[in-house]
């Protein structure tokens, strides 16, 4: 049965428990106040350093995008006809700071500008896209934006005398401040669900303690006699999400406790509670960090599907420092980049590029299959996968590697690859920005058009 359509509800404060609200997905068969007449359009970017073996990405032809992908994007090929891709989109050029390509290549990801010539050891770029979408769609959610990474943001370089945050930060909420994003998946968990004090801050109380996460589940049965069998299938879905992730952090959390206590001498296997206390959550460097990655896509889901957020930035890895044990090697994904004409250092670069586009792909597929209003998800959001440079060996920035996935409400047309755009990263952040709704007083970075071809 429905509910009445007078009734009206606060979508992110309804399931409540133990102090804890839990934010829902739309559902049809509840009127949200001031909901709005279609669900929102979230913008989300994901980053991985260094480029790609173009020759292992870039697809020969339209039939080859659909039916035939190379190597490191065929993991995609179950939703392509939901991707978009280009060829022929230009980097920053980055004189007078050619000795710096490592330090541009992420901190003009989204800024489409050079830091300040004359203030190099210190931040001064521009504020980037994704904030500029948030400041204009983020008093509409609880979190204004989310800001996720797999790594900690502390490498120290100083190419040509730039400060060191170049290395770490795309996000940049004014000039001279850069946006710290999260890589402890619990912490991101307490800011999409947590208790919340008077001051808008989270507290210490774990929202995913099993016994609160009862008490807001329980909720939901009874919220459920009320939905269409619609609703209900959608809201199982959703608190299965919840669960997974939950379920996810916990796995991660005991491995790295058994670990721990190896390393101190106490065989798991006599572990008592008062043998270690619990140990922090980071992303270690010899744990798989394509599980950490997906943890992080998860969170993404949910707090797009929640309106908890509608802008969303993630760095796979920072320029530097990245390696993927569970590809059967250690090297760090700089080094091999520098493969010249070793073909084994290109064979770990392709694996280490297909792996990236995998959990991309992850995410992409998870939210096509989730229904929201009249489609799907993805089909309410854009979301762009990319890199700073086109390949690592050379440090070119003549033709970056971009893929676009969801249609942003109705304003892109996906299932293309379009092989010969004449733009550069500027015109393709200011394009999806005017593909969101957002209004712009001026071209952000080097911009000077918008690329019209990959609109619907």
């Amino acid at each position: 049965m429905k509910m009445n359509n007078t009734s009206h509800i606060d979508r992110r404060t309804f399931l409540k428990g133990a102090g804890v609200s839990l934010a829902l997905p739309f559902m049809d068969s509840l009127a949200w106040a001031a909901a709005p007449a279609n669900p929102p359009v979230r913008l989300a970017f994901m980053y991985m350093p260094h480029g790609v073996i173009m020759d292992q990405f870039w697809p020969k032809s339209q039939d080859a995008f659909l039916n035939s992908p190379p190597p490191i994007i065929k993991s995609l090929q179950p939703v392509m006809d939901q991707c978009l891709m280009m060829k022929g989109i230009s980097g920053v050029p980055i004189t007078p700071f050619k000795g710096a390509p490592h330090a541009l290549e992420l901190s003009t990801w989204l800024t489409a500008r050079l830091p300040d010539a004359s203030t190099r050891g210190r931040i001064n770029i521009a504020i980037s896209a994704d904030q500029i979408m948030a400041n204009y769609v983020g008093a509409h959610t609880s979190l204004p934006s989310l800001e996720l990474a797999t790594m900690p943001q502390t490498w120290k370089e100083n190419q040509e005398g730039l400060h060191e945050a170049y290395y770490s930060y795309c996000s940049y909420r004014s000039p001279t401040q850069p946006v710290p994003a999260e890589i402890d998946p619990r912490n991101v968990l307490n800011r999409l669900f947590g208790k919340r004090g008077k001051s808008g801050k989270v507290t210490k109380a774990n929202p995913l303690d099993r016994q609160m996460l009862d008490r807001v589940l329980g909720g939901a049965r009874d919220l459920r006699r009320t939905l269409a069998k619609s609703d209900q299938d959608k809201l199982d879905e959703y608190l299965d999400s919840v669960r997974l992730v939950e379920r996810r952090i916990a796995a991660i959390e005991s491995r790295q406790q058994e670990a721990a206590l190896e390393k101190a001498g106490v065989h798991t296997a006599k572990r008592d509670a008062a043998d270690s206390p619990t140990i922090e959550v980071k992303i270690p460097e010899g744990d798989k960090r394509s599980e950490y990655m997906q943890v992080m896509c998860d969170l993404t889901i949910l707090a797009f599907q929640t309106d908890t957020t509608r802008v969303s930035t993630y760095i796979g890895s920072r320029p530097n420092g990245a390696s993927y044990p569970e590809l059967g090697f250690s090297n760090q994904h700089h080094s091999q980049t520098h493969y010249g004409n070793d073909q084994e250092k290109i064979r770990k670069v392709a694996a280490i590029n297909e792996l990236n586009v995998a959990q991309y792909a992850y995410m992409v597929k998870k939210m096509h299959a989730l229904k929201e209003g009249e489609g799907t998800l993805l089909d309410n959001c854009i979301m762009m996968w990319g890199s700073g440079l086109e390949d690592g060996n050379k440090h070119r920035r003549d033709n970056l590697p971009f893929i676009l996935a969801g249609k942003g409400g109705g304003a892109l047309k996906t299932g293309r690859f379009l092989s010969n755009i004449k733009g550069n990263q500027g015109d393709l952040l200011t394009t999806l920005l005017s593909c969101v709704g957002v209004p712009l007083d001026r071209p952000i970075g080097i911009s000077t058009k918008q690329i019209n071809e990959i609109k619907a």
